[in-house]
């Protein structure tokens, strides 16, 4: 069966995220992106996990779905469970921050890895509980709950939370996991990463690469995904990961990784980006006031490469590179986000064609041109093929992306609907 999912997103319990991240929202926002399975995030917090017992029932094995009086539950969501956890710790002298997502087949053995956690640290402080837990000692403790649960790093490259941040982390799996490596099967490229990028490093050659949202409010969800067509189950996920098979894992769905906010090198409170070339340069120490740089996800992956850009290895799960639906109305209408044309169109798409990623995928060039405004369906085409300006992120700011340069073609094709 061919699916999408997102596996890792934060619930209402978790640190700056909306009140509306709730199963309710999440199921209907799943529908509306087009996403089959959605991670539950959080399920170490013992509020949520509460909340997520009660209105969860079984659906096929492993996955969940909402307690419906609905006779066909064909339709709707199903929830994976999941959670991320920051492992804070001291490791050959150096202090480690790693976050990790954990997936897990059932209830039952989330409970058991509750129950060993909740003597580390207080699991009621955040719905993402910061413990002080080598990595590896997590992984261990996970596994013990059950052989089935995965354990991914997550956002892997990202500098100050990630397996190998340039402020925290380590510079391979094997130094962080040691004898547990074996049992690393995947890890989150990040929004500020994509697979190209690390490609180049073929210590990961055999390593999946799976792309999540890391959402923060329901809106989000999807962002990034991962795109299957395997059985719609706990294990037949599990297994399409494990096997980086791409006849089961058809391909990830990725940020222009330039968009992220950790991509480029920089200091944000001197408004100071830079490309990894130009900051070595400086010596890595900001030009305008002396103080080291934060060195973003392209620095590190240029770190630890072993491959010139653009080399692929034998074996790799393909990828496509997308734009959120309303960002791309936004820019093509001239109007922000959430304002009330790019909420109708927005709208408008929904209803003719289904599903966010319907529209950003698979609806010809025909239909769009014939369902919404001309400059929509352009816009739509120029993001699915690549056609982007894109300024960089740095240190925190996110990137800034342009489907039409300073608005021309944009203008030109609001001219031509006049005529």
């Amino acid at each position: 069966m061919k699916f999408i999912a997102d596996f890792h997103i934060h619930s209402k319990y978790s640190r700056a995220t909306s009140k509306d991240m709730d199963l309710e929202h999440l199921d209907k926002w799943a529908k509306i992106k087009g996403i089959k399975v959605l991670g539950t995030g959080d399920f170490t917090h013992p509020e949520w996990f509460k909340n997520l017992r009660e209105k969860l029932e079984p659906a096929e094995p492993g996955l969940y779905r909402l307690k419906s009086e609905a006779p066909d539950h064909k339709f709707q969501t199903r929830f994976i469970l999941t959670s991320e956890i920051s492992c804070i710790y001291s490791k050959n002298n150096k202090v480690r921050k790693i976050h990790i997502i954990v997936f897990s087949p059932s209830f039952e053995i989330c409970e058991k890895i509750n129950a060993q956690l909740g003597w580390i640290g207080n699991l009621k402080a955040d719905g993402r509980p910061i413990l002080g837990l080598d990595a590896k000692e997590l992984t261990k403790i996970v596994l013990d709950g059950s052989q089935s649960c995965l354990v991914v790093p997550a956002h892997a490259w990202t500098p100050w939370f990630s397996v190998f941040g340039s402020r925290s982390g380590f510079d391979s799996l094997e130094e962080c996991f040691e004898d547990y490596t074996k049992y690393i099967y995947a890890i989150e490229t990040g929004l500020s990463s994509d697979p190209p990028m690390n490609w180049r490093v073929s210590a990961l050659d055999n390593i999946t690469l799976v792309s999540n949202s890391d959402a923060h409010s329901p809106a989000k969800i999807g962002r990034e995904a991962n795109v299957f067509d395997a059985e719609l189950s706990y294990f037949g996920i599990a297994e399409a990961i494990k096997q980086k098979d791409p006849n089961k894992f058809l391909y990830t769905i990725e940020f222009f990784p330039q968009e992220g906010k950790y991509h480029f090198d920089g200091h944000r409170n001197c408004n100071i980006s830079l490309a990894p070339q130009e900051s070595k340069k400086y010596n890595n120490v900001c030009p305008n006031c002396g103080k080291p740089l934060t060195l973003g996800v392209l620095h590190r992956v240029e770190d630890l490469a072993d491959r010139g850009e653009g080399e692929r290895p034998p074996k790799t799960i393909p990828f496509k590179s997308l734009i959120p639906l309303e960002e791309i109305i936004a820019e093509a209408v001239g109007q922000g986000r959430g304002t009330k044309q790019v909420t109708a169109e927005y709208q408008n798409l929904l209803k003719k064609f289904g599903s966010e990623f319907e529209v950003l995928l698979n609806v010809s060039g025909q239909n769009l041109r014939s369902g919404t405004l001309p400059e929509i369906a352009e816009a739509i085409l120029k993001a699915r093929d690549g056609k982007v300006q894109i300024e960089p992120g740095y240190d925190g700011v996110f990137g800034k992306i342009r489907i039409f340069s300073n608005g021309g073609q944009k203008e030109a094709l609001k001219q031509k609907t006049l005529f």
